[in-house]
């Protein structure tokens, strides 16, 4: 299916060539899942003359949801790019996912992008996330316009959406355009250019027939038209015009097209085009608004750089001739061809055999050690989907593609061998859902190994770690969604594998002091072994660690076999007493033993002392600790309630809650044990539509309930 949408994709246009920053837009499309981003992406390609017909996200012939899973759960799981041309200019659409597991490929979009188009549906209207977002793209004065899409639907709401998105983002907030209706009534038929008072009418079809208004379209409009004007003005930077304009004198288009253009660009105004991706309408109103007021890669500041060893750097500007510093904002794994990135130029010129400098740091917790290292890059081509065009060059501003790269990893810096440089790395949301995998049989163990690898490469929300203490190997994912992909990339690659239940890293100590008797004798061809030694076990308070004492008197067992007991008594601990866990948080203290002359031995001895520990367990009042988080639950305040509800039923204890005006959210903070958020990603989503995210830091341990460490006891008694 994808090859399908991929030779379909490469039908229209040949790969456009850009020679200066000037002539580039990019544009990350965002907004919830099912708002219309992919269908909207596909119709802006078929109007423009990049594909000859648009693609259907039903059938899985799209250019940007090209990946597997992403035409079997029919909507986006990554980021794609779909470059386009339109009045000479280039315009790089980055495609994003809108459910919140896959906020990693959204985050990386925003990273490649100058510009963010919000894609909201005229069926839904907007929600939290999409109200989130908005307020993290104003954080970082990212300019932004709004899309107001399925205007064909029949709960189409236009008018209702668009107070909707004015009052979730803001007053300067407005329409360019107003609707047309057809005769029906009912279907959108045309445009009206509240600034330029021109129709565009569409019912003929796509491109449109335009002219000037009748004077009876423009009454419905007057009040809409005149705030439009009135909040153009107010970004103006000619102090002057409104009082001018108030004063009764007309504004002509020859100034209120540059300031609204300027405005957008520097992300103070943001324009509401109405589009239809089944019908066309809208369609080149949205690419002229885009070509004219998204801002060029030359007015975008670059993200920081420094020496690989993090030394202070000049900063950069966005010169072809400059230094080369590119970024790779996403890693795929192609069954063809290999490993494709997905590459940024920020300064200089990309080109074909060229050797680069590969610079990785910062992202080891991850499973991204740092990392250097010099590659020729073969060749460069412009992404369309899945496709590949080749390219001779990518300027500074461009997006383009590298194949089989040996050590690019998503996130990881390109740069002149002759200067490598470190750009500062975009934030990552930390994966909250622990997914446990195991190979299926042995055979499987290094296909999962390599497979592994190469899915945390590309995928800086995916966290790979084994557990020392359960011995399992731990994906962190996104959420249920995200992990259902990455298990079917890794079946894709033909890897056999299995789930089990998470394990969470418990430890044992012992509730009161108790006394142990080790005593191994036994006489085996011809060599002995004789070691008896006694020990006392006294549990220390929490987060003292182990201490070995020893008090042996008279020479009961010799100088030379006591670190034979310790050692034997350390083993153990590791290997755990009544559970499997790791044992903590007490002092053992050798008082007494025996030895022999000729049968006592190192190994003898450690196997005394691990004996002597499991009696003293018997007798000791063995107790689980489990481990507690803090968390901090960041929610719309609505839902504050129903968070804390649900966190003291988890056997949370809350600390408070703080109140941010501004925002409309809450910070609610809570210590819960660690066994009860396994799954919380997924649950906090569902109490709270999607709106809520959390984090959470290790605390400390503390004494397990005894029903819950019985039933922990038993089932480790089971699997033995």
């Amino acid at each position: 299916m994808a090859q399908k949408t991929s030779e379909r994709g490469l039908a229209g246009a040949a790969a456009p060539v850009v020679t200066e920053p000037g002539r580039v837009r990019n544009v990350v499309l965002v907004g919830h899942s099912g708002s219309g981003k992919t269908t909207l992406a596909e119709a802006l390609l078929a109007a423009s003359g990049t594909i000859p017909r648009p693609g259907s996200v039903t059938e899985g012939t799209t250019v940007c949801d090209h990946d597997p899973a992403a035409v079997r759960q029919q909507r986006s799981v990554s980021l794609a790019c779909a470059p386009l041309v339109h009045d000479d200019v280039k315009i790089n659409l980055l495609d994003t996912p809108g459910f919140a597991d896959f906020v990693g490929e959204l985050r990386a979009g925003l990273r490649a992008a100058d510009a963010a188009l919000f894609v909201v549906s005229a069926v839904d209207g907007v929600d939290d996330a999409t109200t989130a977002l908005w307020e993290e793209c104003a954080a970082v004065g990212m300019p932004r316009a709004v899309a107001i899409t399925r205007l064909d639907h029949p709960r189409a709401d236009y008018d209702g959406t668009l107070e909707r998105c004015q009052e979730a983002f803001g007053d300067n907030v407005m329409p360019l355009y107003q609707p047309m209706l057809a005769d029906d009534g009912q279907s959108v038929a045309g445009l009206l250019g509240l600034v330029t008072l021109r129709v565009l009418d569409y019912s003929a079809g796509y491109p449109p027939q335009a002219r000037d208004a009748e004077p009876e379209h423009l009454a419905p409009v007057e009040e809409d038209r005149n705030t439009l004007i009135e909040g153009i003005i107010a970004e103006s930077e000619d102090e002057t015009l409104m009082d001018r304009y108030l004063g009764g004198e007309p504004v002509g288009q020859d100034v209120l097209i540059p300031d609204l253009e300027k405005a957008v660009a520097r992300g103070h105004f943001y324009p509401v085009i109405p589009v239809c991706a089944q019908t066309g309408v809208g369609l080149d109103a949205l690419l002229d608004t885009l070509v004219t007021s998204a801002p060029t890669p030359l007015e975008h500041d670059l993200p920081a750089v420094t020496g690989v060893d993090g030394s202070p750097r000049t900063p950069l500007t966005c010169d072809p001739d400059g230094p080369l510093v590119a970024e790779v904002v996403k890693t795929t794994i192609d069954r063809h061809v290999g490993r494709v990135s997905l590459v940024r130029v920020f300064s200089g010129t990309l080109r074909p055999e060229q050797t680069v400098h590969v610079s990785g740091h910062g992202m080891a917790e991850r499973g991204h050690p740092d990392h250097d290292a010099d590659e020729r890059i073969a060749h460069i081509y412009s992404p369309l989907g899945a496709q590949l065009r080749e390219v001779s060059a990518c300027v500074a501003g461009d997006l383009c593609a590298i194949t089989k790269s040996g050590s690019a990893e998503t996130g990881d810096t390109l740069s002149g061998k002759d200067q490598p440089l470190l750009m500062a790395p975009w934030r990552m949301p930390e994966p909250l859902l622990p997914i446990a995998v195991v190979a299926k049989s042995r055979s499987d163990e290094d296909a999962l190994a390599k497979n592994l690898a190469r899915l945390v490469a590309g995928d800086p929300t995916l966290r790979l770690e084994r557990n020392a203490d359960t011995h399992q190997l731990v994906l962190w994912c996104m959420g249920e969604s995200h992990a259902d992909v990455v298990l079917e990339r890794l079946r894709a690659g033909g890897v056999e594998l299995d789930t089990e239940p998470v394990k969470v890293s418990l430890r044992e100590t012992f509730g009161a002091a108790a006394k142990g008797h080790g005593r191994h004798v036994k006489q085996s061809g011809g060599h002995g072994q004789y070691a008896v030694c006694d020990i006392e076990v006294e549990p220390l308070p929490r987060g003292s660690g182990f201490e070995f004492v020893d008090k042996v008197v008279g020479g009961a067992v010799p100088h030379n076999y006591i670190p034979s007991v310790e050692k034997g008594v350390r083993a153990q601990l590791e290997r755990g007493l009544v559970a499997g866990y790791p044992v903590v948080d007490l002092r053992v203290t050798l008082f007494d033993g025996k030895a022999h002359s000729v049968d006592s031995s190192d190994a003898a001895f450690q196997t005394a002392g691990s004996m002597a520990l499991k009696e003293a367990a018997e007798a000791g009042q063995m107790t689980l600790l489990e481990p507690v988080d803090e968390i901090v639950v960041r929610v719309p305040e609505t839902y504050v309630g129903a968070v804390m509800s649900d966190l003291s039923g988890r056997r949370g204890r809350p600390m408070g809650s703080e109140s941010d005006d501004d925002t409309g959210y809450s910070l609610v903070r809570a210590e819960v044990p660690a066994t009860e958020l396994i799954r919380y990603a997924v649950e906090l989503r569902a109490i709270t539509s999607g709106a809520g995210t959390f984090s959470r830091t290790y605390v400390r341990h503390e004494p397990m309930p005894a029903h819950l460490a019985e039933a922990v006891r038993k089932e480790a008694v089971a699997s033995r």
